[in-house]
């Protein structure tokens, strides 16, 4: 009887579901909103949130992923906070040590991160939790943390739980998330957004943001009280490059499927984007590419995707005709397409139904026509239809019906750029889901940009017309450690790499756009990180990443064999993609093509070295 209960007592505690109950999105934090003096080394920093929904049983994350160097933590205590963040106040006799690993502290490493042991803690729906760290050697000018807390935190010098008088500063420093135990029917929704869903506007140690109003909606509609709230927003964020703090097209897997029990996202990001764009509508179109291809990872795991529509700017200095386009692509997109599992119409909410490009006057914060104050985060949450977190449909699988791709595309399979001499920096691999079923591997790690020929792979093609061109890779880099290639058009290598190509599957991943002149280029490629997979290569004018396996590589009547000339015949050269050359090339690979003047085909590989 005592062996069956103890292995009853083991099976529960194998099925424990856990799910955040809060959250917030690390980054690099800047110079300008480091800890303040005496720092975070050998001191003790208390930090409070507001969790969502309860639980009884808790667990802590940390990240140390942005620090170039270790964090020691000697202890962590939680209690619950007497107040949301205007003192540092708590209730003794709530407090508990973490534990890790069984220790009482944990040191990580530089870009990692820690996991506490789960620790019995009653905590209510939205209670405010006091985390106190208590730091050993610790930097305080290279810190993982999320600079927009809007929620003061206290630092004071040597191992203390004693906070009177000490330094106050409104940012968060190394902590991650929160998760309960909790039913199996309990979830979270995870949100995607820049510094509108991060609270810029909201009141400080008030808890007032979009997000938060949702989360106590939510916790009082008894269908949906178990749904946990996630804020993943970073103040100046941007989808596709720039901005502050990781992208959210390099950081969404981290931060939306990563997170515990998520079963609902909210995509609500590209205000950023938009505002510094040169081309609304190539920008908008590049969003949506990132934006579909959430979608498809999050319905691959059952997951729930909502799309939020952008709210207007007119009257801020991002506002243009031409970003006005951007944004009106974004949420027509948003609102047409069959992709998503439901639609939250933020910019219907807050404009001015006399001038629909701006906000209403009573939302503005500091006047600024872009970011919202306390009372329209308030009509932001309160728009959100609480039945999208009560959906038991299937998620969705349909796909937008695409626009034929560009026809002027150039297709490289990466298999057919060997590096000039054999070396070990890539091996071919093998797989059915890659375009001609084989891939190219990294098999080296570096930091240094590689000069030795072995490690480069060169793919030259030649354009006709000037202009834009984008070029995208077919990659699967499954984690942070392998998502990175050094890439150059026409120049050195030096240090140019692209990073945060992450994908749990084959997917299009841009690694260049810029403007070329008429004529033949080279793009060279580097291996910089092992285990990142390169199946193919799209050059192209068009902004929008391709889809599938793309298009085809070569003219359908090439193949790679000997042949017996006729008497007469005509000579055409092709690049390795199929785009016809002006004149015969006198380095580099081709593809010639013979006709015959007894009607037949021939052609074959040059290689000329």
């Amino acid at each position: 009887m005592v062996f069956l209960c103890l292995l009853m007592g083991g099976l529960a505690w194998a099925q424990s579901h856990w799910v955040g109950t809060w959250g917030t999105a690390p980054q690099l934090v800047e110079n300008n909103n480091n800890p303040p003096s005496p720092g975070l080394g050998n001191n003790s920093l208390r930090q409070i949130v507001q969790v969502s929904i309860g639980g009884e049983r808790v667990r802590l994350k940390l990240t140390n992923e942005f620090s170039t160097g270790s964090t020691q933590i000697k202890a962590v205590e939680l209690a619950i906070a007497k107040t949301a963040g205007s003192s540092s106040e708590i209730d003794e006799s709530t407090t508990v040590s973490l534990t890790f690993d069984g220790q009482a502290g944990v040191t990580m490493p530089a870009k990692g991160k820690a996991v506490s042991d789960p620790v019995d803690f009653p905590i209510g729906p939205r209670e405010n939790v006091a985390i106190t760290i208590h730091y050993g050697s610790a930097s305080s000018t290279s810190v993982s943390g999320h600079p927009g807390s809007r929620t003061t935190s206290y630092l004071k010098s040597g191992n203390t739980t004693n906070f009177s008088n000490a330094t106050k500063t409104d940012h968060w420093y190394n902590i991650l998330a929160l998760e309960v135990e909790a039913p199996e029917e309990a979830g979270a929704v995870a949100i995607l957004g820049n510094s509108i869903t991060d609270g810029r506007g909201s009141t400080t140690n008030q808890q007032n943001r979009w997000a938060d109003v949702l989360s106590r909606r939510l916790l009082d509609n008894e269908p949906t009280s178990q749904v946990g709230v996630l804020n993943m927003g970073i103040g100046g964020n941007c989808v596709l490059g720039g901005g502050l703090g990781p992208t959210a097209s390099s950081r969404y897997q981290r931060d939306l499927l990563g997170q515990e029990g998520v079963k609902w996202i909210i995509l609500f990001e590209a205000v950023n984007d938009l505002g510094g764009a040169q081309n609304g509508l190539q920008t908008a179109k590049r969003i949506i590419e990132v934006y579909k291809q959430i979608i498809r990872e999050a319905h691959e795991k059952g997951i729930y995707v909502f799309g939020g529509t952008i709210t207007p700017f007119k009257g801020n200095s991002y506002y243009s005709a031409d970003h006005e386009k951007g944004r009106s692509t974004i949420n027509q997109w948003i609102r047409t397409t069959k992709m998503l599992d439901g639609v939250i119409d933020f910019d219907e909410a807050v404009r001015n139904p006399q001038d629909p490009e701006a906000m209403q006057s009573q939302f503005l914060f500091e006047n600024d026509w872009l970011h919202l104050n306390a009372k329209g985060y308030e009509t932001m949450g309160g728009c959100i239809d609480l039945s999208l977190f009560t959906k038991t449909d299937p998620v969705s699988d349909e796909e937008d019906e695409e626009e034929p791709y560009d026809n002027n595309a150039l297709w490289i399979e990466a298999e057919d750029l060997p590096t000039e001499v054999s070396g070990t920096a890539f091996q071919l691999g093998e797989d059915a889901t890659a375009s001609k079923g084989k891939y190219l591997e990294t098999l080296t790690q570096t930091t240094t940009t590689p000069t030795d020929s072995a490690y480069i792979l060169a793919a030259h093609f030649t354009i006709s017309t000037a202009g834009t061109y984008y070029i995208y890779a077919r990659v699967m880099c499954t984690t942070w450690d392998d998502d990175s290639y050094f890439v150059s058009v026409d120049g050195a290598l030096t240090n140019n790499f692209v990073n945060g190509l992450q994908t749990a599957s084959w997917a299009w991943k841009e690694l260049y756009h810029g403007n070329l002149k008429a004529g033949r280029h080279t793009l060279y490629i580097g291996g910089r990180e092992d285990g990142a997979c390169l199946d193919k290569l799209c050059i192209t004018t068009n902004p929008e990443a391709p889809s599938g396996m793309g298009g085809t590589t070569t003219p359908t009547s090439i193949t790679q064999q000997s042949v017996n000339q006729p008497s007469t015949i005509s000579i055409e050269t092709y690049t390795l993609s199929g785009m016809r050359l002006t004149a015969q090339p006198t380095t580099g690979t081709y593809i010639e093509v013979r006709h015959a003047d007894d009607g037949t085909i021939h052609s074959r590989k040059v290689v000329v070295k």
